[in-house]
C-alpha cells in the first residue's frame, strides 16, 4: 500500500495489523481519485473510519489543504499516526480518536465543514452509512461537497442517505464505491 500520486507519490504506507480494517487497494484508490479529479486545490477532507489513513493521505498528496482522520481502534490510530508522520503531513492532518458519532458532534461544535468526506465503515455494520445523512443534517458537508462511500457490492447505501443523490457507482470485485452529492432545494 502506498500513496499513488501527487507530492508524496510512492511513499509506502503501513497497514493496520489483523483483520479489523481492510485497506483500499492501490488500484481502487487510483481509480477513485481519477474519477474525483486527479488533483485538488485547497479542499478540506474528512476520512471517517480512517484505518491506516490511506484515502485522506492520498487526498493531501494530491493538493487537499487539510484532513481530519477519525478512527476509534487503538491499533489503527497508532498506524495512522505513523503514516501521517511518514508522509510528512503532520501540519495538515488532525487525528481524532473516538466514536464516529461523538466526533461528528465535536466537529459540528467547532463549526467545521468539509468538501470531501470518505465514509468506509466496517462492512458488517451497514447502518453506519446513515452517518452520511447525519453529516448533511449537521452541516458538516459544504455546498457542492461530496461523500464517497466504500461498501460491499450487495449493499444499497442509497437507502441510508435520502437527502443526497448517488451520481455514480463503481464496482471493483466484491466492493463498490458510491459517489454522493447533497440534493439542494431552491429554498436552501
Amino acid at each position: 500500500m502506498r500513496i499513488v500520486s501527487g507530492s508524496r507519490k510512492s511513499i509506502p504506507l503501513k497497514a493496520v495489523p489483523g483483520d479489523a480494517t481492510r485497506p483500499t487497494t492501490d488500484k481502487v484508490k487510483e481509480s477513485l481519485f481519477n474519477i474525483l479529479g486527479p488533483y485538488f486545490e485547497g479542499e478540506f477532507v474528512l476520512d471517517l473510519f480512517a484505518g491506516s489513513g490511506s484515502l485522506g493521505l492520498e487526498a493531501l498528496s494530491r493538493g487537499a489543504n487539510y484532513a481530519v482522520f477519525v478512527e476509534k481502534n487503538g491499533k489503527a490510530v497508532k498506524v495512522l499516526q505513523e503514516n501521517v508522520e511518514k508522509a510528512r503531513f503532520t501540519e495538515q492532518a488532525e487525528i481524532m480518536k473516538g466514536d464516529a458519532r461523538r466526533v461528528l458532534e465535536d466537529l459540528q461544535e467547532r463549526g467545521v465543514a468539509f468538501d470531501l468526506i470518505f465514509l468506509d465503515p466496517p462492512y458488517a455494520q451497514i447502518k453506519l452509512y446513515s452517518l452520511a445523512e447525519t453529516i448533511i443534517e449537521m452541516g458538516l458537508l459544504k455546498e457542492d461537497g461530496l461523500i464517497i462511500c466504500e461498501h460491499a457490492k450487495e449493499v444499497n447505501v442509497e437507502d441510508f442517505i435520502p437527502s443526497a443523490s448517488c451520481y455514480r457507482k463503481e464496482q471493483y470485485g466484491s466492493l463498490s464505491i458510491s459517489f454522493f452529492e447533497h440534493k439542494r432545494s431552491s429554498t436552501q
